[in-house]
């Protein structure tokens, strides 16, 4: 008997630490990217790994880029894509309860679920990006909190990472922020970069390869 608790014990504790570090490999024409999954938006993040099991984001396009702010991806009609063709209006049709924690902002290299104008601010079903973004000042922070923020202040110690690493804090508490880059920061970088046209879709291809879930176990 003391064996058998002992053996649900273990299990238990493995289980707990599986689900504590959901880790996703994003490889890409140009790199790979290592994130995080948060656990403290499960909704997003059970909906990010059930999408990388089934395969959905290998072979699709990061459509549309924007130096100093964003990466995104998730329209899947891109793994048949046409030369200077928009995208953006694909991907899955059903949506994610928004969830907002003030412990997760949009900070350089954080994991966010893109979405469109909806008074919920519910989350697209597939599309994501990653964020870049810049070097604040405190002058530019008090502008965004002004014009884009309705006068919402953000809090100290965020303005402090947006002075120091750079961040893009108008999209706080609007788009669910579930998880952040651990390694390969420098592909978001080289990704963002890339010359673009008038739709933001960059002029040469920059393709999801495969993406792999890592769980890491504790005694493993």
């Amino acid at each position: 008997m003391r064996l058998f608790v002992l053996l649900i014990c273990f299990l238990l504790l493995v289980a707990d630490a599986g689900a504590r570090n959901r880790k996703v490999k994003i490889i890409t024409t140009k790199g790979t990217i290592v994130v995080q999954l948060s656990d403290k938006t499960p909704k997003h993040r059970n909906n990010f790994i059930k999408l990388v099991k089934q395969r959905y984001y290998d072979g699709i396009l990061f459509h549309r880029v924007i130096k100093e702010f964003m990466i995104q991806a998730g329209d899947d009609s891109t793994k048949q894509s046409i030369p200077g063709k928009r995208y953006g209006s694909g991907g899955l049709k059903n949506k994610i309860p928004a969830e907002f924690d003030t412990s997760l902002f949009h900070k350089r290299g954080v994991l966010a679920a893109a979405r469109d104008n909806n008074p919920e601010k519910a989350s697209s079903g597939s599309h994501f990006y990653l964020v870049q973004g810049k070097i604040h000042t405190d002058s530019s922070l008090n502008d965004i909190e002004e014009k884009r923020l309705g006068g919402r202040k953000l809090p100290l110690n965020h303005r402090e990472v947006y002075k120091q690493i750079g961040g893009s804090p108008h999209l706080d508490q609007n788009y669910t922020v579930f998880g952040e880059v651990v390694k390969g920061i420098e592909v978001v970088d080289t990704i963002a970069q890339a010359e673009r046209d008038q739709f933001d879709r960059p002029k040469e291809d920059i393709r999801i390869i495969k993406m792999k879930l890592k769980k890491k176990f504790l005694f493993f």
